[in-house]
Order: structure tokens, then sequence, then C-alpha cells
């Protein structure tokens, strides 16, 4: 496919908006967008990089001064947040930020942020039960601090390239005991996902598996899917762990196995009310770009061909049924879910515009990888050496 018409059409929305943004987006379903919801604090931060990771490949595509002014300028806005210890999502924020503009710039000087977020983001990590904590304060309630989720898996990303830029292994340590810990507590045996995870916190042992976004506590919410999918295959990426190659190829055979004709996935694979249910494109995209990752690190060509043909093709579908196209929608995608069991349901979601792009990227530009990748020059052929795991 000739990818330079849907390229054209994200550059032309993104030069709109940042003509009328002045706080970051989240989600819209008319002519403007909703901006962050500040009354919640460094929680409502989490969606900002992906305005960043946008406004970073827009520039990468285009050369234009104009994205890559406003990419500087956005990308600084977000410098306060890198001593926050109230939220996991500090590797979404980074990452798309600092590190993914440092790489299109070829500006190390970015990376020093990203760096001081990725200590933060430590700092939620419980040794007993080996996880990052999902929600609240570090100090907060017990609930939250016995809590994660499988969107941490996203995160882990900083950690592997904070380990890589650094030399220092504690944080690809976190990583991969959160990913391991992950993999046991959410991951089901037939490659589905459940939403959260409780721990006793005196003992670090698993009391039981929840949701927040999805149906029910045992079905499978597509995004939080998508989510351990791209994570897993992130963390194989990294470390070369067998563990994580065998949960990534779970996460996308269940994919495979339980996607819509048009590849499109609705909210949660288990909706009772399927097909008369929202759908989700953000998944989608997320699930595209997981399944690039996947084909890249894949030790099998011929799997490696099928996570590849499939990301295109789920690629294509949004282009063709779920874009934005002549619409007064200031994004690229439409009929999102934030959340359906919280009333958040079709509309265009900026996470699902961003992995959109990534997912163009990837593919119209092969030689694109190493800017998502958690490597860095210093360390750009061997893989993290982590003991004490087989």
């Amino acid at each position: 496919m000739d990818w330079t018409e849907v390229i054209d059409y994200t550059l032309d929305v993104t030069r709109r908006n940042i003509n009328q943004l002045q706080d970051f987006p989240e989600s819209c379903d008319g002519s403007s967008w909703r901006t962050i919801e500040r009354h919640k604090g460094d929680r409502a931060h989490w969606v900002d990089g992906f305005w960043t990771g946008i406004l970073w490949l827009s520039y990468l595509h285009s050369g234009e001064s104009v994205f890559e002014e406003a990419a500087k300028v956005w990308t600084e806005r977000l410098r306060e947040l890198k001593h926050s210890t109230s939220t996991h999502d500090l590797g979404f924020v980074f990452f798309l930020s600092h590190v993914l503009g440092g790489r299109v710039l070829k500006d190390t000087g970015l990376y020093e942020h990203a760096v001081e977020a990725a200590t933060s983001l430590i700092k939620r990590y419980n040794p007993k039960g080996e996880y990052l904590q999902a929600w609240g304060e570090i100090d907060g309630t017990k609930k939250d601090r016995g809590r994660t989720n499988i969107d941490i898996m996203m995160n882990l990303s900083l950690l592997y390239w904070a380990s890589n830029y650094t030399g220092n292994p504690v944080y690809a340590d976190i990583a991969t005991h959160h990913a391991r810990t992950t993999k046991f507590t959410l991951l089901r045996a037939d490659g589905s996902t459940a939403h959260v995870a409780d721990f006793d916190l005196d003992t670090g042992v698993w009391v039981r598996s929840d949701t927040y976004q999805g149906f029910s506590h045992d079905s499978c919410w597509s995004r939080g899917e998508a989510w351990a999918l791209y994570g897993f295959s992130t963390c194989y990426a990294a470390t070369g762990l067998p563990v994580f190659l065998g949960a990534a190829r779970k996460t996308a055979f269940y994919i495979v196995d339980n996607l819509p004709e048009d590849l499109v996935p609705f909210w949660d694979f288990d909706s009772p009310d399927i097909p008369d249910t929202y759908r989700d494109s953000s998944a989608a995209a997320a699930m595209a770009c997981g399944l690039l990752i996947l084909a890249d690190a894949e030790e099998d060509k011929k799997l490696s061909e099928k996570w590849k043909e499939l990301a295109k093709n789920i690629t294509i579908s949004l282009w063709k049924n779920y874009s934005s196209r002549g619409s007064d929608i200031p994004a690229f995608l439409l009929h999102g879910s934030r959340s359906v069991p919280h009333g958040f349901m079709e509309h265009a979601l900026i996470y699902g515009d961003y992995y959109f792009l990534e997912a163009v990227t990837r593919l119209s530009r092969p030689d694109s990888a190493p800017l998502f990748d958690i490597k860095e020059d210093r360390d750009s052929t061997d893989k993290i050496k982590i003991g004490g795991y087989k």
C-alpha cells in the first residue's frame, strides 16, 4: 500500500490542531478536543505524551519546522512531571516526548529528563509482590498500594531504555520482575488478559484478578489485550527471555482468533452485546504496533510474516473504515472507547491517533524502528542480561 495519502492526512489534521490546542488533548466527538482533566492531578497527564509523539513523528515525516517547534514547546511543558511518584504512566509520557524527541533530533540533551522520570517510576515498585503499583499515591490506601494493572506493561519501555542508556541495571531488573508478575497474574491460559491484579501487602501474595475498564473480572478488555501484546513483545526484544516471547505469542494468537471481520475489536472481547456494542479503534491501533514489534523480534520467520501482515491489514482497515475523513472531527480515527463501563465511548482518542501514526510510520518506513526501540547506540547489539531468570 502507498501510505503517502495517509501520512498527508495526518499532517493536515496535526497542523490544524497545533493552531487550536491550548492544553493536552484526550478525546473528542465534535469539532474540538476535550483536554486533560487537570483536577485529577498527575493522573490526568497520562495522555500527554501521545500528543508530543504525534508532533515528533509529524516532523520526521515532513521535515517542517512548524512540527519541530511545536514538539519542542509541548515536550518542555512535560518536564515538571519527571519527579512525580503519583502515576505509573511516566513511560507513556517521557518515552514519547523526551526519548522519541531526542532520537528524532539526535539530541541526547532531552534524555536526562527521561532518566529522572524512570527513577521516579521505580519508586512505585513493591518488592514483596514484585510489581509496580497501578493507581494512587505510594503511601496511599492499602487497596491502591496492593493493585497493579495491565496498562503498566506499556511503561516498561522507559525502564529498559533507562538501563541501556545509563548502564544501571536496576531499571531493567524491576521491569523484568514486573513483567513476570503480570504474566503469572493477568495472562490467562487462552492468551486473554485480565485488567487488574490485587496483592496482599504483608506477604506479596496474589489475591485475585479483577477489572476496572472491562466488562467483568473474567472478560478480556480489548485495549488491555493490546497493552499486553505490545508490552510482552517489548520485554522479549529487551531481554531475549523465552517466557516473554511465549506470552507475546499467546496474546497475538488470541487476537487473531477473536478479531471481527474488519479487524477492529469491540471494546471487550466478551461483551454480551456483540455485535451491537462499541468498537475501540485505539485498541486496534495499539495491536498493530504490538504485532510489528513482535514481528521484528520473532524467531520464527513464518510467524513474523503472519504478525506483520495482520498489523498491515488492521492499519489499512482503520484508514478505510474508521478514519475521520469527511468529518469536522480533528482526529485521525473515530469510534474509540475510553471506558465503556464509565460512559466514555464512541469518540476519538489521542492515544488511538498516536498508535495509528506509529503503525503507519513503522509500515511505511522500516528504517524508523530504532526510534521506538529500548536500545541506545551505546548498546546497539547486546540484549540486557538479567541474572536469575530462564
